[in-house]
Order: structure tokens, then C-alpha cells, then sequence
């Protein structure tokens, strides 16, 4: 019997200052996917329903005046973009470890009664996840480089951003006010600075963009499950994830009941979607240092992303 190490991704041994080293198999590299018509579809459909709903966050009814329809391009273009580079971020971690995946799925939603007009994108990885480390790598590549575009498209919406005064009582019925995480209140210190009492920020279509994108980035971060968060966590901590997920549940559902209602609604899509992680294939094989380290980092990313009452009308 001989003991060598598992290769990575690139071809070189894992190694270890001590201890014995170990084999797997090596992973054929996997097909190249191709860019089937619903990819297309799908697509241009989620670009039409986003630009309908931003012209209609500009206040134009785009049956009576389609040719305004335009005015929903900074919302849709900002947006579809934070989507797409999380979802590449998957994309190509996969392909680095030679996972059979496919290019990213747009969920188109009518902007009536979803006002952002799509339900976010994902992709479909078809074959076994090898190990923790590239279960690591799958899962926190998403949200970190969607992290990486959100901020400097927040930054700038901001910017073209107005601060209004809204006396107590006065506020237009049917608006919504939108939470505030602690990297959005960062964000906006850096760029508006502090507000005098009864004064709001009125985001711009780029800087609402940039809202959904950190809320978005903290969605998919929660540890449960097949979410991007539950990759992480499974990598990080093993089967004790399972304690993590069922406490994360309840603390969801706590906060369902005391605050956003939406909350309920996404623990009960997670119910049915399960949300205990399946073992990769080698899971004896430990996460390295950096790796550890970008695990610690989708953490502090989670708790500076999230917000108890994301929005609330008035």
C-alpha cells in the first residue's frame, strides 16, 4: 500500500507539516457546459421584467408610456450584474475543481406583485462535491465576489442618492422604508454622513440595486442547507453544521414572528428544500489555513449583511 497525498485543483499534492499523506483519485476534467436556449430565454426575460419594474419604481406605468420603459435601465443593468458575478463566482470555482456545472439560470418575476421583477439566479452543479476545500471554495466564491460588485454599485448610488426632511406622520402611503444592515449604515456614513433628525435617504435605482445585493449576499449566507452559507458552514465545522442549521431555523422563525414576516416565508422554502448538508465525497480531507480564513470572513460578512427587518411599509 502507498501513501501519497490528493492532488488539487492545479495539480500539485496537498501536503501537511505532519502526519501521513493520502490519495484520491484523480477528477477527469469536466465538459465545458454549452449555452442552451432557456439560458437565452431566461435571460432576456428577467432583463424585460427588471426593466419594467425599475421604470415602475420611477413611477411610470409602462402600458400607458412603454417607450419610458429606459428609465428602468440603471435598476435593471446594476442588478443583473451583482446577480451575475455571484453566480459566476460559483461558476468558475466549480470549474476549478473540474465539477460538471452549468452556466447561470435568471428567474424572471412579474414586477407586480414582486417590485424588483426577478427571483435571483442560481446555477446547477450535476456532479459530487470532491472535499471540504472545494466545498469551501464553491460556496463562499458566490457571495464574495457579488460582495466585491455590490459595494462600489451601493457607493455610487448613493451618491446620486437624495436626503429629504420627512416629518413624523407625513410619510406618503403604500411607500416602505428599507432596514439598514451595519455594512449599508457604513456605506452610507462614508458617503452621505450623518442625517439631521427626520431626515431620509431616497436611494437611487443604483443604490437600491446595491440594497438588494447586500441582502441578497446575506440570504444566501444564512448555514443551512444547500444555501451558500450551509456549503460554508458544513466546511468549516463538519457534521456539527446540523446543530448550526437547526439553531439558525429557529432564530429565523423568531424572527418571522417578531418582525419580517418575509422571514417565515424563506424558512418555510428552506423546509422544504432541507436544510441539513449532504458529506462531500472525501470529507475525511481537512480545510488548509486560507481556507479557514475565508470561512471567518463569510462570518464576519453574514453579521455585517444582516438586517432583523429588511423592509417595512408605512
Amino acid at each position: 500500500m502507498s501513501d501519497q497525498s490528493p492532488l488539487t485543483p492545479g495539480g500539485e499534492p496537498y501536503r501537511w507539516p505532519r502526519g501521513p499523506a493520502y490519495q484520491t483519485a484523480p477528477r477527469p476534467e469536466a465538459p465545458l457546459p454549452r449555452l442552451p436556449r432557456i439560458h437565452v430565454i431566461l435571460f432576456l426575460a428577467t432583463v424585460l421584467t427588471t426593466l419594467v419594474a425599475g421604470a415602475m419604481q420611477q413611477g411610470i406605468n409602462p402600458l400607458a408610456t412603454p417607450w419610458l420603459i429606459y428609465k428602468g435601465i440603471p435598476f435593471s443593468f446594476t442588478l443583473l450584474l451583482i446577480l451575475f458575478c455571484h453566480e459566476m463566482g460559483h461558476y468558475l470555482a466549480s470549474r476549478w475543481h473540474h465539477l460538471d456545472v452549468t452556466l447561470p439560470y435568471f428567474i424572471p418575476a412579474p414586477p407586480i406583485p414582486f417590485i424588483i421583477g426577478t427571483l435571483g439566479a442560481y446555477i446547477r452543479i450535476r456532479s459530487p462535491i470532491q472535499d471540504k476545500r472545494a466545498l469551501m471554495d464553491v460556496g463562499a466564491s458566490g457571495p464574495l465576489v457579488g460582495l466585491v460588485v455590490t459595494i462600489p454599485i451601493l457607493a455610487l448610488g448613493l451618491e446620486f442618492s437624495e436626503v429629504r426632511l420627512i416629518p413624523p406622520g407625513l410619510e406618503e402611503p403604500g411607500g416602505f422604508m428599507l432596514g439598514e444592515c451595519l455594512l449599508f449604515k457604513l456605506i452610507s456614513w462614508l458617503v452621505v454622513g450623518d442625517l439631521p433628525k427626520n431626515y431620509h435617504i431616497f436611494l437611487h435605482p443604483m443604490a437600491f440595486a446595491g440594497w438588494l445585493g447586500l441582502f441578497v449576499t446575506n440570504l444566501n449566507l444564512i448555514p443551512i442547507g444547500q444555501l451558500d452559507g450551509g456549503h460554508v458552514s458544513y466546511a468549516l465545522f463538519g457534521d456539527r453544521s446540523r446543530v448550526i442549521a437547526k439553531i439558525f431555523y429557529g432564530f429565523l422563525l423568531i424572527c418571522g414572528l417578531l418582525g419580517w414576516v418575509g422571514w417565515l416565508v424563506w424558512a418555510l422554502l428552506l423546509y422544504f428544500m432541507g436544510f441539513f448538508h449532504p458529506q462531500p465525497l472525501h470529507d475525511w480531507l481537512p480545510l488548509d489555513r486560507p481556507r479557514q480564513w475565508i470561512g471567518a470572513i463569510t462570518i464576519v460578512v453574514f453579521i455585517l449583511t444582516f438586517t432583523p427587518v429588511p423592509m417595512q411599509s408605512f
